[in-house]
């Protein structure tokens, strides 16, 4: 294959955008697609929005496939990395005006996907485990969103959002492969959550401090996927996005630029509301202190404290101030 062929079979690479949810996953998929090269396609795996793109349905959070249960996952991926909409599926999941929106957004994406031979650009934090299979065996480009341990759970908190670490346990291949040494820690935690003793903090603090393990370990086994840090976002949108836009063969455009500006400016509100937290449109540098008025100092050390050895990897100590 020549050079020329590798880089169209490059820039046809379908997109995974992945990491812990509050990490701006949402943000960073729609701004990949402003070009308009990438077809949007929001959490397959997510296990309570319809649950039309898997069959049979994810039933866990953070669902992991790997070779030994690739069978019966690996249908319905093919059929979203081709364009096919599951139509009749859909129709059957419909309860509201909401959901008849929501199928006709995704019907139109799919269709001009297929139709002008787009990119498929999956956003979902829900795929984290299982980037690796996606990379392996149906070719995606990786994108993973990295966000300071403060600013996640302080996210986390003010929306009161559970973690459910019983959908990881629940799983006995992702314990077997990937979670297994934390395992004693998740337990633990969740008894003392169970008995008072640990709170919100606590939980998501273990729950990012083990997902950015993994993702340590991801930056040496697949040196090629783009880590990408928020904060790094937050503070020079339009030097971030070309950048990651020239890593995935992307091509940056005036367009691309124009909406990278307008959804980071400091016309925009400075937190996204409780109602409508997957807003794109935000301050971003404002953004970047929210934490400060959502943490009390014990907590901040908390956090710290649970999430240190792993921050280290990511952050500085000048970073916690």
């Amino acid at each position: 294959m020549s050079n020329a062929d590798e880089t169209v079979t490059k820039n046809k690479a379908p997109i995974l955008v992945t990491g812990a949810e509050r990490t701006g996953t949402t943000w960073v998929g729609h701004m990949l697609t402003a070009s308009g090269e990438a077809a949007y396609i929001s959490e397959t795996f997510n296990v309570f929005d319809r649950r039309i793109w898997m069959y049979p349905a994810v039933q866990r959070w953070c669902t992991y496939i790997c070779h030994e249960n690739e069978g019966q996952y690996l249908p319905a991926m093919q059929n979203i990395q081709r364009f096919r909409y599951p139509l009749w599926t859909a129709a059957r999941s419909i309860h509201s005006r909401k959901d008849i929106r929501d199928i006709f957004f995704d019907w139109a994406e799919f269709f001009r996907g297929r139709l002008f031979h787009k990119r498929l650009l999956m956003k979902d934090p829900s795929a984290i485990f299982s980037a690796p299979w996606l990379t392996k065996h149906l070719g995606f480009d990786v994108v993973v969103t990295i966000r300071h341990p403060l600013a996640f759970v302080s996210s986390r908190k003010r929306l009161n959002w559970p973690i459910r670490f019983n959908d990881w346990l629940d799983q006995p291949l992702l314990v077997q492969d990937v979670i297994g040494p934390y395992y004693d820690e998740i337990k633990r935690v969740q008894q003392d959550a169970q008995s008072g003793k640990a709170d919100v903090i606590d939980l998501a603090s273990m729950y990012w401090r083990i997902i950015y393990q993994v993702v340590a370990r991801y930056r040496e086994q697949y040196p090629q996927f783009v880590f990408v840090r928020h904060e790094d976002l937050s503070l020079q949108p339009v030097r971030g996005y070309r950048e990651m836009y020239a890593r995935l063969g992307l091509t940056f455009t005036c367009r691309s630029e124009k909406e990278i500006v307008e959804s980071s400016g400091a016309k925009n509100p400075k937190e996204v509301s409780k109602q409508r937290p997957y807003a794109i449109r935000l301050d971003s540098r404002t953004n970047l202190d929210n934490w400060r008025q959502r943490l009390s100092a014990d907590e901040i050390r908390r956090i710290r404290n649970l999430t240190e050895d792993v921050a280290a990897l990511y952050y500085s100590d000048m970073e916690w101030e």
